[in-house]
């Protein structure tokens, strides 16, 4: 590796990966790509009698394409740009999404809206029950469905080796299950210990308060929480704390 400053990513092993990767270059550091989520597609669509459905990532606008849904008049909301992007790509229309690309921000736009009404999550099986327990809390009828299950790719872990070598100065984690993935990744290797060790000392950068929780509940200090949940601005702001992580 260069001398530049070493920085694990946890995106998917797709084009957001190698997107990740090129930002984290162009930044000035040396990406580690260490993939610690693969998507396995149910096929499965959105229920067609819901007034409202939610995406909440890409990878859900691409598969409910793939699989033929047609929207039925619902109202079509997405967690943040780009999901709505994707969406739009895939020739839906979108009309609605937060202010804030959280669940949390999700249920704020919409919990004056459906009270009484059927609303359809179409995610992922790890989900945070923040977005189903808030549409519930304001009175929607709320149905789940499972578009695809996240599972740990099984050659994951470069990153986990590099932090318990003392090698990895930053790690820029996206949600509760990159974390988890990693720890599990580590532990697999035997270096569990050492890896939550060698994060102490680097910067530690993660999308959104539950997966902070999450970082926190398992012995990881988190130095980067960034208004904006998007990976552009982890990453960009994870970069510009490494320096001041070290001093």
């Amino acid at each position: 590796m260069s001398d530049a400053p070493t920085v694990a990513v946890f995106r998917p092993d797709d084009d957001r990966l190698e997107r990740a990767a090129e930002l984290l270059a162009d930044l000035g550091v040396e990406p580690v790509p260490d993939p610690m989520l693969a998507v396995e597609a149910t096929d499965a669509t959105p229920r067609t009698d819901a007034d409202y459905v939610v995406f909440t990532s890409k990878t859900g606008a691409e598969l409910v394409s793939a699989a033929g849904w047609e929207p039925n008049g619902e109202t079509v909301c997405a967690i943040g740009p780009a999901t709505a992007d994707a969406l739009r790509a895939e020739g839906y229309d979108v009309d609605l999404v937060p202010e804030e690309f959280t669940s949390s921000g999700l249920v704020a736009a919409l919990e004056s809206r459906v009270d009484g009404a059927r609303v359809e999550v179409a995610r992922s099986d790890h989900g945070s029950p923040v977005l189903l327990e808030g549409l519930e809390g304001a009175g929607a009828y709320v149905h789940e469905t499972i578009l695809y299950r996240l599972v740990r790719p099984a050659d994951s872990g470069e990153s986990a080796e590099l932090a318990a070598e003392g090698e990895l100065d930053a790690a820029c984690f996206t949600s509760s299950l990159t974390v988890e993935h990693f720890l599990e990744a580590a532990a697999e290797r035997g270096i569990r210990e050492a890896a939550l060790d060698g994060l102490e000392h680097a910067t530690v950068g993660v999308i959104g308060e539950p997966t902070a929780e999450t970082a926190a509940e398992r012995g990881i200090e988190v130095d980067v929480v960034p208004e904006e949940a998007t990976f552009d601005a982890l990453a960009r702001e994870t970069v510009a704390a490494i320096s001041a992580h070290e001093s």
